[in-house]
């Protein structure tokens, strides 16, 4: 999401553009991260034609790092020259969506004058900060460059949250939901860097016919028709289905080798209270969402702090795999989190996040004699006993 800098404020009519939408905008200019085209593109949810796009500059003005995050602010520096960008002809449906991405954010959309390659004056469209940005300050020159190679990626896929958001929910909502769009995007990478099959490259064997959010709050839900090439090598006829977007989490199941003891933590879970469930407080591994930007090993430290208050000394891996393949876009990564378990207070979560979470400290041989009885029903709890009953010899005997 860019952000700016305040420059002395324009008036705020311009090229026959109403807020109603019905007229068309010119020209704009971008300053900071809609430079980088494929970010501009993603947000018009369109690619822009040759030609339409212009390097263009603002005399006397800088672009600078703010002080408070990655990204850009400009502001006026005599003598200094700010290079931007100028897209011609922008429809209203284009200054309806780069409203999406800048409005709830506090900009507003205000006239400039910038300069053409020839020395020709332009009077171009800039979103530009309110009242809310007005404590930003400069940390030294931004480059784009340096932008698109540290932060580019996760910005591009965080565009592609909000480019689905569009029509669904108002800037200030999509602002609001930041966190969660982050947490999309991050494991979206993560899928998109998975290995592919070489044998059966997407481009051949998978067409999508049409891509539309159904859905989206803390959650989202994509409807998709696909064609499949089938295993006799035919393509098969367009299937409509759905995706329950979730996004990666880490599931952490902590144990103590020297106490041979194991913590669970119960809370209560609406999907099974939803389906109808008599007893929908369920017993679990410490697990939560890993954040934008965050690693699955950072997410589990951070999860056993805020839900069981656990210093973790080290991390087993046990698996990375899809919760649900048919249904939801959620991949977990499970690992046994070697602890000490002496003094557990038997209470976690964050208030902050509503949640309400209780531990319970269970000698190892009990809890399998529990498990055998079926007293469990959450499959990344089972799927982490099965693997720590495995591996528990080699845990004590390394303690």
């Amino acid at each position: 999401m860019t952000k700016h800098d305040n420059v002395p404020q324009m008036q705020n009519v311009f090229g026959g553009f109403r807020a109603n939408g019905h007229d068309h905008v010119r020209t704009m200019a971008f300053y900071g991260t809609l430079r980088h085209v494929p970010l501009l593109e993603t947000v018009l949810n369109r690619p822009c034609a040759p030609g339409t796009l212009i390097e263009a500059t603002m005399p006397d003005h800088a672009v600078c790092k703010v002080t408070e995050g990655h990204w850009p602010m400009i502001q006026r520096q005599p003598g200094a020259t700010a290079v931007v960008l100028l897209m011609k002809d922008a429809s209203a449906a284009d200054i309806a969506r780069l409203s999406d991405f800048e409005t709830g954010w506090g900009y507003t959309l205000e006239q400039v004058e910038v300069r053409m390659p020839d020395g020709t004056g332009v009077i171009a469209q800039m979103f530009l900060p309110g009242r809310d940005n007005a404590g930003m300050a400069p940390d030294g020159p931004w480059s784009l460059a340096d932008w698109v190679r540290e932060e580019g990626d996760q910005a591009l896929a965080e565009a592609r949250e909000y480019a689905l958001m569009h029509g669904h929910l108002s800037p200030k909502e999509m602002a609001a939901r930041d966190p969660i769009v982050g947490i999309r995007a991050t494991a979206r990478l993560a899928a998109e860097a998975r290995p592919a099959d070489p044998d059966r490259p997407l481009d051949t064997h998978v067409e999508q016919v049409w891509l539309k959010r159904s859905y989206v709050n803390f959650f989202a839900l994509d409807e998709v028709s696909l064609r499949i090439r089938r295993y006799d090598g035919t393509m098969g006829a367009a299937i409509d289905r759905a995706a329950f977007w979730v996004g990666d989490a880490v599931v952490v199941l902590p144990y103590d080798p020297v106490a041979d003891t194991v913590l669970l933590v119960e809370q209560f879970r609406v999907p099974v209270y939803v389906l109808g469930d008599p007893n929908p407080w369920v017993w679990e591994p410490v697990a939560g969402l890993i954040d934008a930007g965050e690693t699955p090993v950072e997410a589990a430290h951070r999860e056993a702090a805020e839900e069981a208050g656990l210093t973790l000394k080290a991390l087993e891996p046990v698996a990375g795999a899809y919760s649900s393949t048919g249904s939801s876009t959620e991949f977990l990564h499970l690992f046994i989190g070697i602890t000490d378990l002496s003094s557990v207070d038997g209470h976690g979560g964050l208030a902050s996040e509503g949640e309400d979470i209780r531990s319970r400290v269970i000698p190892f041989d009990q809890l399998m004699a529990e498990f055998d009885a079926g007293a469990f029903k959450d499959l990344p709890l089972v799927t982490s006993l099965l693997w720590l009953a495995r591996h528990r010899d080699r845990l004590r005997d390394s303690a």
